[in-house]
Parts: structure tokens; C-alpha cells; sequence
């Protein structure tokens, strides 16, 4: 029997917690990204909403793609990898309906977990200031609406929750307890300010909480020892890789620009036999040789 993308999450959570070190989960901006993070030995891979806002679609993370644009960007990377993915479902898209909707779509298309956030439907960066959240109640509706869609058992229904930078520690921590009450498999407190902030959520909690560990945000980038110390039990590094790959590209759009030719940024570049290295090129190549091998 073949296991889900959702149990092999779980299996390697698992295995991370063995070797008693976070499960780190990197973010994969398209299908090729996934391919390389899988093959240098990633266990788990992310999808950031902020992501596919910014790459796809070129737009701020402010709420303004649908769940057919996520789906469309997640179902690419599941159909290049087995690797299980995390997807980032910002509010749900939606009410109730609409949310068990998403859970089934993403299911069907091979995703692993996903969590879903108690902002306002108006959402904005986890890291920028004037956030607005719903109350718990609403919340924990949103939750059950996840939850009660739920084919698979071991498909990840992870709780964000942004209120920290609203309401304030305790606040966090209490709807953190409320929403593994009604159900949640994971929890996700975003945008802590301090590294103890990760243990008032882990000392009440019996599920896992993940630490989310983006550039230029809020809360410092603590390493895998540190985070395990207080007792955060996934790590998240949403688009680490993709602000590098901007960088570069940009690094490069200047100097053809300057310089006439791209001879003096070649050495950053991947070479071709590196790109076909991690496409499985030749072996394409090899097959399409034995296919046509009578015709010549």
C-alpha cells in the first residue's frame, strides 16, 4: 500500500524527533527548486502563499491570489517530487465551504499539510506591522471546517497563529491551547521576538509547533540546536532559497546591462551539466535513443 504524502510528513517529523533535532522544512518556489532540495536530502518542502503571490504572479503578500493559484503552483512541485509538501492556505480562502473545499483540492493533489491562520480574510505579511485577527471562536470554526474535510488522517491540518504582535504573548499561547483543543494537528506561532517566547508554547502543548525562521522578519534566525533547546519541534525556512536566486538573477540583469556581455557573471552561475544533472536529462535522452534506435 502506498503511504501519503501526509504520513510521510509525519514519518519524518518523526525521524527528526529521534535524532533529537527539529525537522527542518525548506521552501521550494517551483517544481525545479523542489527537485534540488530533494536531491541535496531535504525531507520536507514548503510552499509559501507570500511565494506565489511574489514569484507568479508578482504581487504582495497581502491576500490577493486564490486557491486555484496556490493549487496550481503546489500541484507542480507534487508531480515532480514525493517529498511531502507544506502549503501555506493564508485564511482558508473563504467560509466554511470554501475552506473544506481547499482541504479536498489540496489533498487530491498529493499535498502533505497545510496551515491556515487566524488573521483577518484581509490578511497581511506575518511579519509587517498592523495585523488584524479574528477571534478564537472564528478561529476554531475555520479549524472544524478544515478538520471535518479531512480524507486522509494523516493529512496536516497546522494552526497559525498571528497574535503575538496584536494581543500579546499570553493571548498567543491561549489560543495556541484552544486550537489544539478543537482539533489541530500542528501549530505554527508566527513572528516571536524572542527564543523563550518557543517554550511558553511548547511547555502547555502536546502537539508539535513549528518555528518559522524568515529573513529580515521579526524574530531571529536561531539555529536547529537553539530551537530544539526549547523544545520547537519543525523548523521553517519559507524563501530563503528564493531571495537568493533574486539576488543573483538581478546581480546578473546589471552586468549584461553594464557590461555589454554575461562573461563576468558566468562563474555564479549553475552550469548546464548541473541543470541536467538535477533534471535527470540524460536519462531522458537514453530512453528517447532506445525508443527511435530502429529508425536510424
Amino acid at each position: 500500500m502506498t503511504t501519503s504524502s501526509g504520513a510521510r510528513f509525519r514519518q519524518a517529523l518523526s525521524r527528526s524527533k529521534n535524532d533529537n533535532k527539529p525537522l527542518q522544512i525548506v521552501g521550494t518556489i517551483n517544481a525545479y527548486t523542489a527537485m534540488m532540495a530533494t536531491q541535496v536530502g531535504h525531507q520536507a518542502l514548503y510552499l509559501s502563499g507570500g511565494g506565489v503571490a511574489n514569484a507568479s504572479f508578482g504581487l504582495p503578500d497581502l491576500g490577493m491570489t486564490s486557491l486555484d493559484n496556490v493549487l496550481q503552483d503546489a500541484s507542480r512541485i507534487t508531480d515532480a517530487v514525493d517529498t511531502p509538501l507544506l502549503v501555506d492556505i493564508d485564511t482558508g480562502f473563504g467560509g466554511a465551504f470554501n475552506i473544506a473545499q481547499t482541504i479536498k483540492k489540496m489533498q487530491k493533489a498529493g499535498v502533505a499539510a497545510v496551515h491556515i491562520e487566524d488573521q483577518v480574510a484581509q490578511k497581511r505579511c506575518g511579519h509587517r506591522p498592523n495585523k488584524e485577527i479574528v477571534s478564537i471562536n472564528e478561529m476554531v470554526d475555520r479549524l472544524k471546517a478544515a478538520l471535518d474535510a479531512k480524507v486522509d488522517d494523516d493529512f496536516v491540518v497546522m494552526a497559525r497563529t498571528d497574535a503575538l504582535s496584536v494581543e500579546g504573548l499570553d493571548a498567543a499561547v491561549e489560543r495556541a491551547v484552544a486550537f489544539e483543543e478543537a482539533g489541530a494537528d500542528m501549530i505554527f506561532a508566527e513572528a516571536l521576538t524572542d527564543i523563550e517566547m518557543y517554550r511558553k508554547f511548547t511547555d502547555v502543548l502536546s502537539i508539535p509547533v513549528l518555528a518559522n525562521m524568515t529573513e529580515f522578519g521579526q524574530t531571529e534566525l536561531y539555529s536547529t540546536d537553539q530551537l530544539a533547546a526549547v523544545g520547537v519541534d519543525m523548523v521553517l525556512y519559507p524563501l530563503s532559497a528564493f531571495r537568493a536566486m533574486n539576488q543573483a538573477a538581478l546581480n546578473v540583469y546589471q552586468h549584461i546591462l553594464s557590461d555589454g556581455t554575461q562573461a563576468n557573471v558566468v562563474d555564479t552561475m549553475q552550469s548546464r551539466q548541473q541543470l541536467y544533472d538535477f533534471l535527470n536529462y540524460h536519462e531522458f535522452e537514453q530512453k528517447l535513443d532506445q525508443l527511435f534506435a530502429n529508425k536510424k
